[in-house]
């Protein structure tokens, strides 16, 4: 792989599953941190941000000056086939640098999605994809993707509280982030300060995610502050000991009519439904906006 900054500009927050940027706003943004020396940047299918990057690569010097990850759902060859064509479309980009299969639980589920890691790999041969991996809250996902042949790139939640873990301590993640670091796959880390709830010891729970054997760090951002803190924590060394303020929530509105779909994609089981609404419990909830996205009304938003 090329040289990826250490720092990864996590783009959830700027979708329109967040705070719903235009493209322009985006962009610029994203120039803003590739002048700060970051040129790894994460997105999603389900983020429904593409034409953010479409923006971002129309104004880079050069396509090869960044590396962009995306992740999907794709299961076997025909939903492999229109995800890549989604992305490669819509970002109007002749390859993804890096194609996750998105929220692995374990050897079970990769197994599941093993036509679609076969067709992807088929794709790096004519160079439209460039390197395969798995995103996964689950350690048994981390030791799955560690003794996979096809899986190159690990992309696991690990912050020092545990928060997000499904079937695990931090102490076993961390295990298995080591025995997959061992085994030679690139680990680049999400949730470190575990969706807000680590903002206020913010300096100790980078410092804790930074000693970890990751290759790279994916933090949310949405402003130029958040990206200079970031910047000289992540690759100065220099980590301030509170974060830039940037206190978001998960929002229901009042107008849910309870059907229980969001309740069901949480993973962290912090939705639940009370007197026939959805209400969240912050003190599970890691902001992965994958609940807004199940919402058919949009009565759910992180702000």
């Amino acid at each position: 792989m090329q040289r990826l900054s250490k720092l990864c500009f996590g783009t959830l927050t700027m979708s329109p599953l967040q705070q719903n940027f235009s493209a322009e706003e985006a962009s610029a943004l994203m120039e803003y941190a590739l002048s700060k020396g970051i040129n790894f940047f994460d997105t999603a299918e389900i983020y429904e941000s593409y034409d953010l990057f479409k923006e971002f690569l129309s104004r880079v010097d050069s396509r090869e000056d960044v590396f962009i990850s995306t992740k999907c759902y794709a299961y076997d060859k025909k939903t492999a086939e229109t995800s890549l064509t989604l992305a490669l479309e819509s970002m109007d980009t002749p390859y993804v640098d890096l194609m996750l299969l998105h929220e692995q639980e374990g050897e079970h589920t990769l197994r599941g999605h093993q036509e679609a890691l076969e067709y992807f790999s088929l794709m790096k041969e004519e160079g439209k994809v460039r390197h395969l991996g798995l995103s996964t809250h689950y350690v048994a996902g981390v030791l799955a993707g560690a003794d996979h042949p096809l899986i190159e790139v690990i992309h696991p939640i690990i912050n020092k509280i545990g928060l997000g873990i499904v079937d695990g301590t931090v102490e076993e993640m961390v295990s298995a982030i080591d025995y997959a670091k061992k085994k030679g796959k690139f680990i680049f880390a999400m949730k470190a300060l575990a969706g807000g709830h680590l903002l206020k010891n913010y300096r100790e729970a980078l410092d804790f995610a930074l000693a970890l054997p990751i290759d790279s760090l994916a933090i949310g951002m949405q402003s130029k502050e958040e990206i200079d803190a970031n910047v000289e924590a992540v690759l100065h060394g220099k980590t301030p000991q509170r974060s830039v303020d940037k206190r978001r929530r998960l929002v229901i509105d009042p107008y849910c009519i309870g059907c229980g779909q969001c309740v069901n994609r949480c993973q962290q089981k912090a939705l639940s439904l009370e007197d026939g609404k959805a209400v969240v419990n912050p003190d599970r909830c890691v902001l992965c906006s994958y609940c807004v996205g199940a919402c058919q009304d949009f009565y759910i938003k992180v702000i």
